[in-house]
């Protein structure tokens, strides 16, 4: 009987301290945090995403995945339904991506927003709004694979014709040109090296000579300069050969001005005066041409004409016939 006492004692203390365990995990674990539920829809694999699994807004843990099923409203697409914090400032812009941690594996959802939008997503349980999941840099580099592996083969093939061995024989070749090309500007330095002490170096010993002759010379061509500049000052000095030359230009201009206002207009009525003095002169020639004896007798009256009075008509010649 007293046995039975000890064991029943000893199991009322192992419940005891089980119960207090579980009242101790619970109120150590209790969460007070309010969350509201959004899902996210893709035709993107979601592979290593499991319930439970973290919820991240710019790396911050916001919330937890509550469920994966297949979408009932887009056929063929995932629907992961998350909860996250009604603290967290989701928009109309924000997006989420598929995000995995380190080399394990594990995957979790990790939300951001570029500030496109200011608008607030607004929470509804019972008809969850929906967050775009776009493909992480990983499902991309996976879409793009194929591609990127063309690409990769096209350079490998285009490296292989590069290296061939045609290719190989003609860099070989261009490499002896270098070299021949090297060997020949040797010589040509060598050859001009001698140009320069055979033929420059003495040339320059004369440069002195050469350069006082210059000089010399830039003297007396200084001198005629400055004589010319002397003769120039002459002419162009007052009461010199050019203002003289000035002078009688402008009296020769006013001579001819004045010639052309008085003396000319003179000459040319003396001109029309003799021209019609000339004309009375030939008409009195002719006149004394025509009647000669006018000079004598003077002109007389003039013959009456047919019809005036004392006009006779002149007697009919007769013509004798042999």
């Amino acid at each position: 009987m007293e046995n039975k006492a000890h064991a029943l004692a000893a199991g009322a203390f192992v419940l005891g301290l089980l119960a207090a365990l579980v009242a101790l995990v619970i109120w150590f674990t209790r969460d007070n945090t309010v969350r509201n539920v959004y899902e996210l829809s893709t035709r993107e694999a979601v592979s290593g995403l499991q319930p439970q699994a973290m919820v991240r807004y710019r790396g911050i843990a916001v919330g937890k995945v509550t469920s994966i099923d297949f979408d009932p409203k887009v056929k063929g697409n995932v629907r992961v339904r998350i909860t996250v914090d009604e603290r967290v400032p989701l928009t109309t812009s924000s997006f989420a991506t598929l995000s995995y941690q380190g080399v394990t594996g594990l995957a979790f959802i990790a939300l951001d927003d570029k500030g496109e939008s200011t608008v607030s997503l607004k929470p509804d349980n019972d008809e969850p709004p929906r967050i775009p999941l776009k493909p992480s840099m990983l499902a991309q580099l996976q879409d793009r694979g194929e591609a990127i592996i063309n690409q990769v083969e096209e350079v490998t093939k285009r490296a292989n014709t590069l290296l061939g061995d045609a290719n190989q024989k003609r860099a070989a070749d261009a490499l002896e040109n270098i070299a021949a090309a090297s060997a020949s500007a040797n010589t040509l330095l060598t050859t001009l090296d001698k140009t320069v002490k055979t033929g420059l170096n003495p040339a320059l010993e004369k440069l002195p000579d050469t350069l006082g002759s210059v000089k010399k010379a830039a003297g007396d061509v200084s001198r005629v300069a400055n004589n010319f500049n002397t003769t120039v000052g002459r002419l162009n000095a007052p009461d010199g050969p050019v203002e003289r030359l000035s002078d009688g230009t402008k009296a020769l201009a006013q001579a001819v001005d004045s010639f052309n206002a008085a003396t000319l207009p003179r000459v040319n009525r003396v001109a029309d005066d003799t021209a019609h003095a000339v004309r009375r002169l030939g008409r009195a020639a002719d006149s004394i041409n025509d009647n000669p004896q006018s000079l004598l007798f003077g002109n007389g009256g003039n013959a009456a004409g047919p019809g005036e009075p004392g006009f006779s008509a002149p007697a009919a010649t007769t013509t004798t016939r042999p």
